[in-house]
């Protein structure tokens, strides 16, 4: 099982400028929860309890106000600055103390997941002992993003970033699964035109190796990137239509703690007295009368 889990939470947030220009991305709200619950919803779904957030230089205080370090939720939440964007795999150099030998879960932050059968793919994803998994989304213009082509065995036989030709309309969430190997990986790449290291030429070296698979997110399941105002602006309204039409929260992270028994009662009473008289604190009322 993965035992370890990265949001990375970086990056200028510069599509989303000026609201990104006083506070990051990450910490802005989706409806009626800051953007960084729901990556972290993910990762406790998987039954990850040991994460590292990479946040901007300055900006660690910020996410200590809401997310000090887990203890609420029963897990183990370290923070990690990054002094400047340098691309996806950047993720795991700055994290290879955290790492250590083992294999890791990455979840980008701006990244929004739901669906009916998220949590058997995502403790299904979590079993990797070798090799790379990643999720692919089904989308109307593969042209627009990373696309992955797939054989009948979920291995990954083609990787094309914004394809002008069309090769899969298969696309490659931001969210993965690694061994051990990443940080060695990651180590060797080189950075591209842009200057970055790119997550694509990292999951070409598992490609290359024959030992990177593919897991689905089913017909009915969602995958938003936040990356833009109208992207930003959709989700909420989507987050806020399920909400209020089926009565359950989405990426409550102390409902999913209380339902894993990482956490009881008590906590959630600390939890609602932290958060204040409000919809989440009535929402977390309701789990526990």
């Amino acid at each position: 099982m993965i035992k370890k889990g990265i949001i990375l939470a970086g990056g200028m947030g510069t599509r989303m400028s000026p609201l990104t220009k006083a506070v990051n991305k990450q910490l802005l709200p989706i409806y009626d929860k800051p953007l960084i619950f729901y990556p972290l919803s993910i990762l406790m779904l998987s039954k990850i309890k040991d994460i590292l957030i990479i946040v901007n230089k300055g900006q660690l205080e910020q996410y200590k106000k809401i997310i000090p370090n887990g203890d609420n939720l029963g897990i183990k939440i370290t923070y990690k600055e990054q002094a400047t964007p340098k691309g996806l795999p950047d993720a795991f150099i700055l994290g290879e103390k955290f790492i250590g030998k083992n294999n890791v879960a990455l979840i980008l932050g701006d990244n929004f997941f739901y669906g009916q059968n998220l949590t058997k793919m995502l403790l299904e994803s979590s079993k990797l002992k070798n090799g790379a998994k990643v999720i692919l989304h089904k989308v109307l213009k593969p042209e627009q993003y990373g696309v992955a082509k797939v054989n009948k065995f979920k291995k990954i036989i083609a990787i094309k970033e914004k394809p002008k030709k069309f090769i899969s309309d298969l696309a490659i969430t931001g969210l993965y699964f690694f061994d051990k190997m990443v940080v060695k990986y990651a180590k060797s790449l080189k950075p591209s035109k842009r200057g970055e290291l790119e997550i694509t030429d990292l999951l070409k070296k598992y490609q290359s190796k024959n030992n990177l698979k593919a897991e689905y997110i089913g017909r009915g399941g969602a995958w938003l990137d936040t990356g833009s105002i109208e992207d930003f602006y959709n989700t909420s309204l989507f987050v806020s239509a399920i909400e209020n039409r089926q009565g359950f929260k989405i990426a409550c992270i102390e409902e999913i703690a209380y339902l894993n028994k990482w956490i009881n009662k008590d906590h959630i009473k600390k939890s609602i007295k932290f958060y204040g008289n409000c919809e989440y604190s009535n929402y977390l009322k309701k789990i526990i009368s």
